[in-house]
């Protein structure tokens, strides 16, 4: 699944190509992506919108246009590609923006389950999705008093606490096991128990980890690619995520996989007691 840092890479490679194009129609062939309005509002108001930047919220790209914010959440396995009008479709494009200049703009997705919202640019910060998202971690706000203040009634395990979009918003299974390690915080201790120092720590390996997955294009792993074959390169930089059974980088002890709250988790038990 796609998480912050391949939003991230999906975003600057698509707004390279399609600022200032605009959008004469959409056709949706599989109605369940677009989550609001209905489709046919949809169409109607999308319509000769212009699109002037791509920009990203958490897992969320978010198509600036004239009058309305397009999020698109790319769940799974969805992806963009940018194609020339009358290109053959896949099987898998369910809903096509047909651009000026000859260009078309496809949404493809395996699984179906990604999903898009056309909002009024005025009512961006008063419906959801951003109404449940927490900050950006990059966000000056986030401090320790704020995560203290978020865990305090917190007993699930903090490898489950990080990934509640509602406290650090962009956080996936990936880089939460990664961010962990670095930080030698046992994925299953109780969220509210996570000394002061240890959420410093947090924060701070947050930063480094999704800078570094960033600048790398973010991680491909199974058969996900961002946008036209672009591809991540930071599962080479992985250190105990899907490392189970190989030795720990840091201490050689065998990095173990366990289940927390049904999430695949990598982690070294002596590194993490």
């Amino acid at each position: 699944m796609p998480e912050l840092p391949e939003v991230e890479t999906v975003k600057e490679s698509l707004k390279l190509r399609l600022n200032n194009k605009k959008i004469i129609r959409t056709k949706v062939l599989w109605d369940n992506i677009i989550a609001y309005p209905n489709k046919d509002e949809f169409i109607k108001e999308i319509a000769n919108q212009t699109i002037s930047d791509v920009k990203r919220r958490g897992k969320f790209l978010m198509f600036d246009l004239d009058d309305y914010f397009l999020l698109s959440h790319l769940r799974m396995e969805g992806k963009y590609q940018i194609c020339k009008k009358g290109d053959i479709l896949s099987k898998h494009d369910h809903v096509i923006f047909v651009l000026d200049e000859g260009m078309e703009l496809r949404y493809n997705d395996v699984r179906k389950f990604g999903r898009m919202k056309l909002i009024p640019k005025e009512k961006i910060n008063d419906m959801p999705p951003f109404t449940e998202l927490g900050l950006e971690p990059w966000d000056k706000n986030l401090t320790v008093d704020y995560l203290k203040e978020h865990l305090k009634n917190k007993k699930i395990p903090i490898k489950t606490a990080l990934l509640d979009q509602s406290i650090i918003t962009g956080i996936g299974n990936i880089y939460d096991d990664e961010i962990l390690f670095l930080s030698h915080i046992n994925p299953l201790t109780p969220a509210n128990q996570v000394s002061s120092n240890k959420l410093k720590l947090i924060i701070e390996n947050t930063i480094i980890t999704l800078d570094k997955a960033i600048s790398e294009g973010g991680t491909t792993i199974r058969n996900y690619t961002s946008e036209e074959g672009v591809t991540g390169l930071f599962q080479n930089h992985l250190y105990v995520h899907t490392k189970a059974g190989k030795a720990c980088p840091n201490c050689g002890t065998t990095i173990l996989k366990i289940k927390v709250n049904g999430r695949g988790t990598y982690y070294c038990p002596k590194c993490q007691k």
